[in-house]
């Protein structure tokens, strides 16, 4: 079994039929199908099923395509790891961030990885753990930056908490609620719910329960950044969203953060990665610049009351 074979059969999944993934890996289809049909002979299995419509991977097929992917994803990293160590800067670092990582991270981390890496290139990636889970497992991520999973990584993932969170209220500038102290003042507002987490929702009405307000009531559930801002600033509907706006110039700009008296904890925020191997001197490089900026932003905050 070779390389070539597993990227072979990896852009055949990929592309879902032969034509499209011989021109993919600049071969013709008759060897495509040749070398499928000794590695199948191989293993013993049929990887695909031929459909009128191209290729499926059978049952057998997406077990083996599953350690393909870690395989060819372990020899990317090896190639770029040994060019890294002996100087040469190339390679490719791929990371996927929460808007908290975006917002105030990024901006601090981005510069000085550029300096030490300028010709390293990056693929980031805007979303949630669950969301690129696999991505990490396979080894095609380096690693996550954002909001702590619900539940509990399994021990293949190394976390690191590295700064806890909070939530703040938000609405538009001008808005006549702006003034308002707590939110009892604002519960009969309109309101939007994000996605920081899964049960977003949920603990949205718990909030709201807890302080013995009346149930809120919800117009609109926002399952991004842009989605958030947009209803926010062309409505009167205030949103319970991470602090960060607060802190970012474009956001702050636009958004009137409503200084309630109420601490709304947000879930902490973690960098994860794969536990088995060591990332490549670039992308170890990349996290431990993360890392470092998130001590710095977690001085400059203020100290919350009874901390």
């Amino acid at each position: 079994m070779k390389l070539t074979q597993l990227q072979m059969v990896l852009a055949i999944a990929d592309k879902g039929s032969l034509r499209a993934a011989a021109r993919e890996l600049s071969i013709t289809q008759p060897s495509l199908t040749h070398s499928l049909g000794e590695l199948e002979r191989e293993l013993g299995a049929t990887l695909f099923e031929r459909h009128a419509r191209g290729m499926a991977p059978t049952p057998v097929g997406e077990v083996f395509l599953r350690r393909a992917a870690v395989i060819d994803n372990d020899a990317r990293r090896a190639r770029d790891e040994v060019a890294q160590f002996l100087g040469n800067d190339q390679g490719e670092v791929v990371i996927c961030l929460s808007v908290v990582a975006h917002l105030v991270l990024l901006p601090m981390a981005l510069p000085l990885f550029q300096q030490r890496f300028p010709r390293v290139r990056l693929r980031i990636v805007e979303g949630s753990f669950p969301a690129v889970e696999s991505r990490l497992r396979d080894g095609s991520m380096d690693f996550y930056i954002g909001p702590a999973p619900e539940l509990q990584p399994s021990s293949e993932f190394q976390v690191e908490k590295l700064f806890d969170n909070t939530r703040a209220v938000f609405a538009r500038r001008g808005h006549p609620l702006a003034k308002a102290r707590s939110l009892a003042e604002i519960a009969h507002a309109s309101w939007i719910t994000t996605g920081i987490t899964g049960k977003a929702e949920s603990e949205f009405l718990e909030l709201f329960a807890q302080l013995g307000l009346p149930q809120p009531r919800l117009m609109l559930q926002a399952e991004s950044m842009l989605t958030t801002l947009t209803t926010v600033l062309a409505t009167d509907a205030l949103v319970i969203t991470l602090r960060q706006y607060d802190e970012y110039p474009l956001t702050r700009s636009a958004l009137q953060c409503i200084d309630v008296q109420e601490v709304m904890p947000a879930p902490a925020i973690v960098a994860v990665r794969r536990a088995a191997l060591p990332l490549a001197p670039a992308a170890d490089y990349f996290y431990d610049m993360f890392g470092r900026v998130s001590l710095a932003y977690q001085a400059s905050l203020p100290k919350m009351p009874g901390s």
